[in-house]
């Protein structure tokens, strides 16, 4: 599973023009599930996410997590995240879970990160959205549950 979190200020995710999730302060992650993920794999994820340290304390240090900083979470489905373009122009998806086998362990991110207390609104998965955010800092953290980065 791969996943690319933005500490933002506000974002809100649109589909079709209307808006189906919106937050304040908190994260926006950019989740794609690949084809050799399964259930551990969410729970790692969502684990990290929950206890990433990147907002800031009383002393301005990145000391912080999401619920210790009261934000909420806008998780947003986006396979192109697997996405191989080292050969070529055209990427390659092939390392990208397909949506039966996808869809699930993405929602399983979200149970999980609720079970921790925290405030989680998704986009839709497969729709094409309109995301927009204002990155806080800039804060962008990359992570991958197999370790590739």
């Amino acid at each position: 599973m791969r996943a690319v979190i933005q500490r933002v200020s506000r974002a809100q995710v649109r589909v079709a023009g209307n808006a189906i999730g919106t937050i304040d302060q908190g994260l926006v992650v950019l989740l794609s599930v690949g084809v050799d993920d399964d259930e551990p794999d969410a729970q790692q994820m969502a684990e990290k996410i929950a206890n990433l340290r990147i907002f800031r304390d009383d002393e301005g240090l990145m000391n912080r997590s999401i619920a210790e900083a009261s934000g909420a979470i806008l998780l947003i489905s986006q396979f192109t995240l697997h996405g191989d373009a080292r050969k070529g122009r055209r990427p390659s998806f092939v390392a990208a879970a397909r949506e039966e086998q996808a869809k699930p362990l993405y929602e399983r991110v979200g149970v999980l990160l609720k079970r921790e207390g925290l405030r989680v609104e998704h986009g839709e998965f497969g729709a094409t959205m309109d995301v927009e955010l204002v990155n806080d800092g800039p804060v962008t953290i990359l992570i991958d549950t197999k370790k590739v980065f």
